[in-house]
């Protein structure tokens, strides 16, 4: 199986962050998991992602899995924020909104977005991981 260099979390519940962490160490589809709380949390991690001599400790994610539903800046929000970054930040990267949100205005509202590739409902499965990183990898 293909093995990516980084998976980002973006989900303001530290204990999803966890479960998924531990899902995506155990399908062993990635060299680094990362996570943010916050959407304005990720929009710093990933400019950092690019500033010269950074790539150690802050690895380009390759996919992204954001939560809507978060405090000071949702999903939403952020994608907003996202898609100001320069070019060479988002390029290649795969985002997948991961909520548990069942409204389907969301879910459709999520994939009318040109940066987001799928809507996904939590939580994360060595499966769906899998199946994710051959799909889009």
């Amino acid at each position: 199986m293909k093995k990516i260099n980084c998976i980002l979390l973006i989900d303001d519940n530290p204990a999803d962050n966890e479960f998924h962490a531990i899902k995506i160490k155990k399908a062993d589809v990635c060299q680094r998991v990362e996570s943010a709380t916050s959407g304005l949390k990720a929009l710093e991690y990933i400019k950092k992602s690019g500033e010269p001599g950074q790539s150690e400790t802050y690895p380009k994610p390759d996919l992204i899995f954001l939560d809507i539903n978060m405090p000071g800046m949702n999903g939403f929000e952020f994608l907003e924020e996202y898609n100001k970054l320069d070019e060479k930040l988002k390029s290649k990267v795969v985002i997948i909104m991961l909520t548990t949100s069942l409204n389907p205005d969301d879910e459709k509202r999520a994939l009318n977005n040109k940066d987001v590739t799928e809507f996904q409902h939590k939580p994360l499965s060595v499966e769906i991981l899998k199946e994710t990183i051959e799909k889009f990898f």
